[in-house]
């Protein structure tokens, strides 16, 4: 079942408007913890401020004469979750935007609402096991680690690329335990190293909490 995320689009407080002056824009990230927060002109949404940058500018102007300094990053209402994600994580903000077809904007998404998503998925909920497995980035394939799994009697909960660097690329898989040495070893002959192997889910407990996994995660 695919999982709605729409309904997690919120309108708790109105865009900020072109004509605002920068003091009410300065007053208003003093009150909440947003990194970023959408801008419209004329009800068209123009690009996110930073809270970092509007701290620095003339309480006096308006944020039209700060235009420039908008970020236009957003997502499409029919987007799925791992697709926001990504922008959460490209973008490192807290909120992002929220437009449909039309670019008509409809509200926006705030992190902690999509991670939560993402925390009921199976990959983290489910006991399993976690192998982390490496090779060169024209040599490996999806379905060929997932064939190999599901050949030993095993079943791939979730997988994703937690690391890239050259030519190398490593991918964390999490699964139903099968015969978890046969795998392992079903690994090796297809040239796969294996950096990590854990029998228990201990190694997602301990890591799912920790914001750099979760980095790596929306880093995918």
């Amino acid at each position: 079942m695919t999982t709605n995320i729409e309904q997690y689009i919120t309108n708790d407080y109105q865009a900020i408007q072109g004509r605002e002056t920068i003091a009410d824009v300065q007053d208003f990230f003093e009150e909440v913890s947003y990194s970023h927060f959408p801008v419209l002109h004329d009800s068209v949404y123009i690009g996110s401020l930073a809270a970092d940058d509007v701290a620095g500018f003339d309480a006096d102007k308006t944020v039209l004469d700060y235009r420039y300094a908008t970020e236009g990053f957003f997502v499409r209402n029919a987007m799925n979750c791992l697709d926001v994600l990504e922008v959460f994580a490209k973008n490192n903000t807290n909120t992002v935007p929220v437009l449909d077809e039309e670019n008509n904007y409809l509200g926006y998404y705030e992190q902690e609402s999509i991670v939560g998503i993402l925390k009921q998925t199976p990959f983290i909920k489910e006991r399993g096991g976690i192998i982390v497995v490496q090779k060169s980035s024209v040599d490996y394939s999806m379905s060929q680690i997932t064939q190999i799994v599901e050949s030993n009697n095993g079943k791939v909960l979730g997988l994703f690329i937690s690391a890239a660097e050259g030519n190398l690329i490593e991918v964390t898989i999490k699964l139903a335990i099968g015969e978890l040495n046969e795998i392992i070893q079903s690994f090796r002959r297809y040239n796969y190293e294996i950096i990590s192997s854990h029998d228990e889910d201990t190694y997602i407990n301990n890591l799912k909490d920790r914001s750099d996994y979760l980095d790596k995660y929306l880093n995918i």
